[in-house]
């Protein structure tokens, strides 16, 4: 079987989508199915001057690297058209079975005309709603006419595809009550690929040292700093929780668009002493810095992406057999059994999250328990090698049925 993934970005930069996306392939390819996969416009911007095809981690992938310099929607238009193009070019000499298209919706728009022009089935994957997560970028409004206007085109954009995948229920329900039919929706949870972050590696006590972290209660968060992920709501904790502890330290490793503003506000903090930002590392070196923190805090604010949408990360903390301490948001519940595998606090609560903090760090009693129990969890429900097999009924249905019909719900 021959699948042609359309991709927003993809490796060699990195992000939780670029990780999951590599999870999926190489599982793929593991199965004995030939993959490969094509970026729009995005991975043009973020990696300037990049070749048009190229091969990472054994995997083969081709560029769209027309970039449009319009204005908004024109802009978006013209990189859809672009992206389809080159999908187009893709389909005629490598002829895939399936066309799998992986938000935003400008990928499934335009694998989507492909797919009708040539008759292939589409599977279009949804990982978060483009307008909620403009919304939690900062970059758009609820309820404006871009965002209703968005959500039209990813409604509509469902209704045609042959079939659906969603990270979560969350997602799943929020298309069930748009009126798309339940059986359409295939959910494909997050995973971790345990090969990657399988065996932790002993703490590293020369990059403790260096970090200044010898001897001290470490929390830690390991991603994207983006405003939605409420890293100035772990900063605001910080003093009152070294009230309680004197000896934790909090260490942010990772970069985004908030990251200068988190650098001054921790710079402005009475307790900024006790602040460690190490900035982006290679995904290889990841594990040890996994390695030092005692407590992954996700502190994501409540709001409607994060209600909807399960992160990648804590799943990583679980499977490195670390503690995880997360907002009590919807994507973190279906992750998270509070008490069991973590522990969950009020969102958007400084004072909240540091007395949660204060208190895991007071009585290690329960954690070898936990952190055992999480990581089986990981193994049994979370792991990529079993989470893959979700796709195959699919995409044989599919293929099997041959062409696309331009399915509606």
């Amino acid at each position: 079987m021959r699948i042609l993934h359309i991709l927003d970005h993809s490796l060699p930069i990195h992000s939780g989508y670029t990780f999951r996306t590599r999870a999926i392939l190489k599982a793929q390819q593991a199965r004995g199915w030939a993959v490969m996969g094509v970026t729009g416009s995005r991975h043009a911007v973020e990696r300037p001057g990049g070749p048009d095809a190229e091969m990472f981690d054994g995997l083969q992938f081709h560029r769209a690297s027309a970039i449009s310099t319009a204005p908004s929607p024109l802009s978006e238009w013209q990189d859809i058209a672009a992206l389809e193009r080159k999908v187009d070019q893709l389909v005629a000499a490598w002829k895939p079975d399936i066309l799998h298209a992986h938000s935003p919706v400008m990928t499934a728009v335009a694998a989507g005309r492909v797919a009708r022009r040539h008759r292939l089935p589409l599977v279009y994957e949804i990982r978060a709603f483009w307008e909620d997560a403009a919304v939690g970028n900062g970059t758009g409004t609820e309820g404006s006419l871009r965002y209703r206007a968005t959500r039209w085109l990813e409604t509509r954009a469902v209704r045609r595809a042959d079939a659906v995948a969603v990270i979560c229920g969350g997602l799943r329900d929020d298309l069930v009550a748009r009126g798309i039919a339940g059986d359409k929706i295939l959910v494909s949870p997050n995973g971790v690929d345990l090969d990657l972050f399988g065996s932790p590696p002993p703490p590293d006590a020369a990059l403790a040292a260096a970090l200044g972290l010898t001897d001290a209660e470490v929390i830690g968060f390991i991603g994207s700093f983006y405003d939605y992920e409420g890293l100035d709501d772990l900063i605001a904790a910080m003093p009152a929780l070294v009230a309680a502890r004197p000896r934790a330290m909090l260490l942010l490793v990772g970069g985004g668009p908030m990251e200068a503003a988190l650098a001054a506000q921790a710079a402005a903090s009475p307790v900024a002493d006790r602040i460690r930002f190490v900035g982006r590392v290679p995904h290889t070196e990841v594990e040890a810095y996994y390695g030092l923190v005692d407590i992954l805090a996700y502190p994501r604010k409540g709001m409607r992406l994060t209600e909807l949408v399960t992160p990648l990360k804590p799943l990583e903390a679980m499977a490195q057999r670390r503690l995880v301490a997360a907002s009590n948001v919807g994507g973190h519940r279906e992750l998270i059994a509070d008490g069991v595998t973590g522990t969950l606090f009020p969102p958007d609560d400084p004072a909240a999250l540091a007395a949660a903090l204060a208190a895991l760090l007071a009585d290690r009693s329960g954690w070898d328990v936990r952190r055992a129990t999480a990581r089986a969890f990981v193994e049994r429900d979370r792991n990529w090698s079993e989470n893959i097999s979700r796709y195959e009924p699919v995409y044989r249905r599919l293929a099997s049925r041959g062409a696309g019909t331009g399915a509606t719900a």
